[in-house]
């Protein structure tokens, strides 16, 4: 998990897009949806904090095992006349193939269903351990971001 602050730089709210500066001077545009029902409440200049997570897991495929793609979303938003804020949670399962596995150990080359192929960097070379070219992995890639304005509390 990565936490991000920074600053709104400019609101457009007909198009419904913010425009934050982050700490480091990066800035980024950020397109919001219909269902944030707080965005008339930010405001140039106030502090946002992000959090940002993402994940990998990947299991040995059982024999049988449906195959395909399967996403899921998540997306949840305060209520009205709340402090402006909400989360979005994207999860895709993919069943793939490993086509080849580097020398080194250092990455594994995959086939999705739908026969494109892409370069894996190994985070621990001991679970190739258990793989070899030709078996099927279902992989579960994750990631979520939590936004909220920063807004002091009210005493």
């Amino acid at each position: 998990m990565v936490t991000l602050t920074g600053t709104v730089e400019a609101v457009d709210l007909a198009n419904r897009v913010v425009t934050i500066k982050g700490s480091k001077g990066r800035t980024v545009e950020l397109k919001v949806g219909e269902e944030a029902k707080n965005l008339d409440q930010v405001k140039v200049g106030d502090k946002v904090v992000a959090k940002y997570y993402e994940s990998i897991a990947f299991r040995m495929k059982k024999p049988g095992e449906a195959e395909g793609v399967k996403t899921e979303q998540a997306v949840a938003t305060a209520k009205p006349g709340e402090v402006p804020a909400g989360v979005l949670a994207n999860q895709v399962t993919v069943t793939a193939t490993i086509v080849d596995i580097s020398p080194k150990k250092t990455y594994v080359t995959l086939k999705g269903p739908e026969g494109k192929t892409v370069d894996v960097k190994v985070m621990d070379p001991k679970n190739l351990e258990m793989v070899k070219v030709g078996d099927q992995v279902v992989i579960t890639y994750t990631q979520a971001l939590a936004i909220a304005l920063d807004k002091p509390k009210k005493k």
